[in-house]
C-alpha cells in the first residue's frame, strides 16, 4: 500500500482493492497501526490498540473464500469505548466501570466485523461520555489541527483518529452531538442517523432514546458505505446525485447566553452561497427553538444517572458525581416525559413544511482547550458545553438524522469550521447528497499537514 498516497487511505478505495486482490487485508491493517504508533503520541486518540488481533484477524480474513463480497473488506476500524467488543474492556472513559473484558460483541461491532471491517483499537472518551472535551487524569486527547485545542466530545477520540489519518473510519456515538461536535472540531464528516436506523443499546436507555451510533469518516462516501452496514441497509451506500431542494438557512442560537463566532457564521453564509450556485433555494430564517431545553438535559442528567445506577461514585470524577446527583434528583421528579418531545416534534414539523433540509452552524465557537477539564468544576464544565455546541441537542431528543460537513478553517484557531444538515426522519440520503455536493464543488483539507 502506499502510504504517501492519502486518496487511498479511505474505507471505499482499500475495500475495493482487498476485494480485487491488489491490497491484503494484513497490509492494510500494517499500515493503520503504524501510522498510530507514529501518530497518536502527540494526540491521545486511542486508550487500547489492539495490535496483535487485528493483524490476527486480517490473516485470518484474507483466507476467508467470501472476500470479494465483503463491502469492508479488510478497512481498520476504530471503536468508541463506550460499545462491547468481545475479549475488552469497555471503560467508558471511567475508573469506576469493570475492568472486566467484555462477553460479546455490540450488535454494531458485530455488523461491521460481518462486513470485513477489523477493529484495531478503543477510542478516548470523557467519564460516561457526558463532556464536550475529551479527557481524564493522566491523558487529554489533543486536536490534530492545532494540539492546543480539544477534537470535541464525547467521540473525540474517534474524530481524532480519523482526522489525522490513522485509521480512515470509526464507530462513534451521539447522545447530544457527540458525532458531530468532534467532526465539526476534527474536519471529518460524522453523520447521527435516525432513531432505529442502527442498534444503540448504549448504557442502561440510551439516555430515553437519544443515543444513536454512527459513523465518522473523511469523506462522504465512506460514511455512507460504514452507515449502509451499520443499519444492514446496503441502498444507502449509494449517494444519490442532488437535486433541487428547499434549504432554510438558520444562524440563530438556541439561547442568549451563546454567542456565534463570525467565522462560524461564515461558514454558514458561504455553504448557502455555494448551494444556491447550484441550483438549490436557499432561504434564511430562524429555527423555533424552544424557549429552553429541558428536554434535552433533563435526559442528559437523568440518563447519565441511570448509566452509573451500579457505579461506585467514589470512583466517579466530582464533575461527573455531581451531575449523575442532580440526575437522580430530576428522575424521582418525573422531569422526563413524553409530552415534551411530543410538543417539540409538532413545532419543528409545522417548521419543516417549508423547508426539506435546514442549515445551521455545527458549533458556536471553535472548540475548547485541551487543558485537564476533568479536574475543573461541574458548572465550568456545563457552560462551556453549552457555549460552544448548542446547536446538536434538539435533534436527539426528536431522534432525527443531523450530520456535520467541514467548511473551511478558522482563522483564528486553525480548527475547522463545519456546517450543520438537518432533515426529517428517514432524511439520511437527503443529508448526504448534499454534504456530497458541498465535498464536489467546495471540497476540504482531509487531514493536516497532507
Amino acid at each position: 500500500m502506499r502510504d504517501h498516497l492519502v486518496e487511498e487511505f479511505t474505507a471505499t478505495s482499500i475495500a475495493a482493492r482487498v476485494r480485487s486482490g491488489a491490497l491484503s487485508p494484513v497490509a492494510a491493517v500494517e499500515t493503520a497501526l503504524r501510522r498510530i504508533e507514529e501518530r497518536d503520541p502527540r494526540i491521545s486518540a486511542f486508550v487500547r490498540v489492539m495490535r496483535d488481533r487485528a493483524l490476527a484477524e486480517a490473516h485470518a480474513l484474507a483466507e476467508r473464500p467470501d472476500l470479494s463480497d465483503l463491502p469492508l473488506a479488510g478497512v481498520p476500524v476504530a471503536i468508541k469505548d463506550n460499545v462491547e467488543v468481545a475479549g475488552e474492556p469497555m471503560r467508558d472513559g471511567s475508573a469506576a466501570t469493570d475492568p472486566a473484558p467484555s462477553t460479546h460483541d455490540h450488535p454494531t461491532v458485530a455488523r461491521l466485523r460481518a462486513a470485513g471491517a477489523i477493529p484495531v483499537g478503543l477510542t478516548a472518551v470523557p467519564e460516561l461520555c457526558v463532556w464536550g472535551a475529551v479527557d481524564s487524569p493522566g491523558r487529554i486527547t489533543r486536536n490534530p489541527w492545532n494540539p492546543a485545542f480539544g477534537p470535541g466530545g464525547s467521540s473525540g477520540g474517534s474524530a481524532a483518529a480519523v482526522a489525522d489519518a490513522m485509521v480512515p473510519i470509526a464507530l462513534a456515538a451521539d447522545g447530544m452531538g457527540s458525532i458531530r461536535i468532534p467532526s465539526a472540531a476534527c474536519g471529518v464528516f460524522g453523520i447521527k442517523p435516525g432513531r432505529g436506523l442502527v442498534p444503540a443499546e448504549l448504557g442502561a436507555h440510551s439516555w430515553f432514546g437519544m443515543s444513536e451510533n454512527g459513523p465518522i469518516a473523511s469523506t462522504v462516501q465512506d460514511a455512507a458505505l460504514m452507515l449502509s452496514v451499520l443499519s444492514d441497509r446496503p441502498d444507502l451506500a449509494e449517494v444519490p446525485a442532488p437535486s433541487p431542494l428547499r434549504i432554510g438557512v438558520a444562524t440563530n442560537t438556541p439561547s442568549p447566553i451563546v454567542r456565534l463566532d463570525a467565522e462560524w457564521a461564515r461558514g454558514v453564509a458561504d455553504t448557502a452561497a455555494l448551494l444556491g450556485r447550484y441550483g438549490h433555494r436557499t432561504v434564511t430564517t430562524k429555527m423555533p427553538y424552544p424557549p429552553n431545553m429541558t428536554a434535552a438535559f433533563a435526559r442528559w442528567f437523568a440518563g447519565t444517572a441511570a448509566d452509573a445506577a451500579d457505579l461506585d461514585p467514589a470512583l466517579l470524577q466530582p464533575r461527573t458525581r455531581r451531575h449523575v446527583a442532580i440526575g437522580r434528583v430530576i428522575e424521582r421528579a418525573g422531569l422526563v416525559r413524553e409530552s415534551q418531545v411530543q410538543r417539540l416534534e409538532t413545532r419543528i414539523r409545522r417548521f419543516f413544511a417549508d423547508h426539506d433540509v435546514i442549515l445551521t452552524p455545527s458549533l458556536a465557537q471553535p472548540p475548547l482547550p485541551a487543558v485537564a477539564w476533568s479536574e475543573r468544576s461541574w458548572a465550568a464544565n456545563v457552560v462551556a458545553n453549552v457555549r460552544y455546541a448548542p446547536f446538536s441537542a434538539l435533534w436527539n431528543v426528536l431522534g432525527w438524522p443531523a450530520a456535520s460537513v467541514p467548511v473551511g478553517m478558522h482563522g483564528g484557531s486553525g480548527t475547522p469550521i463545519a456546517v450543520q444538515i438537518v432533515a426529517p426522519p428517514g432524511g439520511e440520503s437527503k443529508i448526504l447528497a448534499v454534504a456530497a455536493e458541498i465535498e464536489h464543488r467546495q471540497g476540504w483539507h482531509r487531514h493536516p499537514g497532507m
